[in-house]
């Protein structure tokens, strides 16, 4: 697995892509990493499929890709994973995500960066969901299965569950939590582009994507606070 992901790396050069080059992916906030942490202190990645606005698997993944190295650069000391949020407000069969796209998530995720998925829950899916799940869940190792927990609103013992992994004050109210949920695409942008120049350091680029050394770019912002509740 290692030869493999070495192999993929050297092709796919997940460390060089650049928000810029992704940055249409991310306008309706379907990905984005979150501005709070779990009660362990790993990144927060939200997903919302609901929002898909693009019809590029590849660019799509590209797209995953990036947040994901995003949130592993992001990932205070001493801590090596990452969380997931995936609502599913606006999400239908209209909107569905393809198999291929899923199965294409799954490989990645599983194949070049195994054990960096702590957790992913899923809230509240719809009734029509469980046809899909049928299918994806055929392409998960047991260790990924075991990751996915469904989390329903009227179900004490999952929402208990959920709540052990976040403090409810941060928690956004679309997953039962008390925070406000806020996607500015410029904001992040800004956020993203800050990042950019950190990682082009932490993988010893001379200078950032854009012509720019990192001293004529904004300077790296400090941890990000809570979202207001």
């Amino acid at each position: 697995m290692l030869e493999e992901t070495l192999r993929w790396r050297s092709t796919y050069k997940p460390e060089e892509i650049r928000w810029h080059e992704v940055a249409v992916e991310g306008e309706t906030g379907k990905v984005f990493r979150a501005n709070f942490h779990d009660r362990h202190g790993r990144t927060v990645l939200i997903l919302r499929p609901g929002k898909q606005n693009t019809t590029s698997i590849d660019n799509q993944i590209r797209h995953l890709v990036y947040l994901i190295e995003n949130a592993i650069l992001n990932l205070p000391e001493g801590q090596e994973q990452m969380a997931w949020l995936i609502d599913f407000t606006g999400w239908s069969i209209t909107n569905n995500v393809p198999i291929k796209s899923a199965k294409d998530t799954v490989n990645v995720l599983q194949n070049h960066y195994p054990e960096r998925l702590a957790v992913a829950f899923l809230y509240s899916p719809p009734r029509i969901f469980e046809a899909f799940w049928k299918i994806v869940k055929y392409f998960l190792d047991p260790k990924t299965f075991q990751k996915v927990k469904f989390v329903y609103p009227k179900n004490k013992d999952s929402v208990e569950l959920m709540r052990s992994y976040f403090d409810v004050d941060n928690l956004p109210t679309e997953f039962g939590g008390k925070a406000t949920l806020q996607y500015d695409h410029e904001e992040f942008s800004r956020r993203m582009a800050q990042d950019d120049v950190k990682a082009a350091k932490v993988w010893g680029f001379d200078k950032h994507p854009n012509g720019f050394t990192g001293a004529e770019v904004a300077p790296e912002p400090e941890t990000l606070a809570s979202p207001a509740s």
